[in-house]
């Protein structure tokens, strides 16, 4: 094997903890808030899913890029992650049906990351201390250079990105006879939603963030899905707004992660930054309305507020997370409309809550003129 010259990139936490590690992807220096995923595989996924914007991933599985890329695991047209971190970094991969290793597809996408890293030690400490932002550099040497460009990234608190990831111009997808017209709000939308969406008889015309409730009525949609989407919803504004005349109007509509969390907003309850929050695909979740426990695939560092559910009747709680019995679902009295915390695209993940893709589609089969 050709010998590999590794050239040294420099990892520094907001609160001072530095490291040193081989520089990875593409030479340069990032900043983003530091988040970690637990999944053993799916690091395709996970590097291409908007939700990641603006955010520098610790991959915690020991051994990533083994496997290679293949273009049909994309969740959007390009990665989306801040930076990446890793333990071993595999340069060579074995999957046949690969296209390129995960390296090229790092330094095409301008991903700047850093390996050789004790990442067990790195995610402990980020378990304790909370969520914080840090800067990866294989061009800045000094703590004092680090230092100084770290102070310019902003926290994620407050932080409005999903016009940042979500599509300039509407797009349709999915067949153009098919029964379903459904009106997709992209807030940081993951391309196998709409898949899942499509295989069930939609077609979908998918909008821009900040698009008037309005023009979406003008496609006639049979129901409303409002995605998935990086940053803090309580600074969406727009979205949140779009979400009260869906309402207000009863249509058919369903929100996951970013679009759970609009809703809930919507309705009066408000969400908060968690600690370091939930990302891996092994989460057990369970649905209250069956008793029954899924594991699921989760990407989220804000949470809607249980505490708040006294003060808004109409929201009523669904599914809970029984690592920390936070808010995982909920559904709004009186209203056709429901949400999840949690990825039921299972992409990466398991493939226990397809069934609320079944759900929304049986909702939407209840309008006056599919009835």
């Amino acid at each position: 094997m050709k010998y590999i010259h590794k050239e040294p990139a420099y990892l520094l936490l907001e609160d001072g903890l530095f490291f040193e590690g081989q520089a990875i992807g593409k030479r340069g220096t990032t900043t983003g808030e530091l988040c970690f995923n637990t999944s053993m595989t799916g690091y395709q996924e996970i590097f291409t899913d908007p939700s990641y914007y603006g955010q520098i991933l610790i991959e915690t599985h020991t051994h990533v890029g083994n496997y290679g890329v293949h273009q049909q695991e994309s969740q959007s047209s390009s990665a989306k992650i801040a930076g990446l971190i890793v333990r071993n970094y595999a340069r060579v991969y074995s999957r046949r049906d690969a296209v390129q290793s995960l390296d090229s597809f790092l330094k095409h996408n301008n991903v700047i990351g850093i390996g050789d890293i004790d990442t067990r030690r790195l995610v402990t400490h980020i378990r304790s201390k909370g969520a914080m932002n840090a800067i990866i550099s294989s061009e800045l040497t000094t703590k004092k250079e680090l230092r100084a460009r770290l102070k310019e990234c902003p926290p994620m608190e407050g932080l409005e990105l999903s016009s940042k990831v979500s599509t300039v111009q509407p797009y349709f997808h999915g067949d153009p006879n098919a029964p379903f017209r459904v009106a997709v709000l992209d807030v940081g939308v993951k391309t196998n939603i709409l898949d899942q969406l499509a295989r069930r008889g939609c077609y979908l015309k998918v909008f821009p963030a900040q698009t008037p409730y309005a023009e979406l009525e003008s496609f006639e949609p049979h129901g409303y899905f409002i995605s998935n989407g990086p940053g803090d919803p309580a600074a969406m504004p727009y979205a949140i707004d779009t979400v009260r005349r869906i309402l207000a109007d009863d249509r058919p509509l369903f929100g996951i992660c970013l679009g759970h969390q609009l809703l809930a907003l919507a309705n009066g309850v408000p969400t908060y930054k968690m600690h370091h929050g939930h990302r891996g695909a092994n989460h057990p979740v369970k649905n209250l309305l069956t008793g029954r426990c899924e594991i699921t695939s989760q990407n989220h560092g804000f949470c809607v507020a249980i505490e708040a559910l006294d003060k808004s009747p109409n929201v009523v709680i669904t599914h809970l997370n029984l690592n920390d019995n936070s808010i995982e679902g909920i559904r709004i009295r009186n209203r056709r409309a429901f949400s999840v915390q949690f990825h039921p695209e299972a992409s990466p993940g398991p493939h226990d809550s397809h069934y609320l893709f079944d759900e929304f589609i049986q909702m939407i089969k209840a309008e006056p003129e599919l009835a």
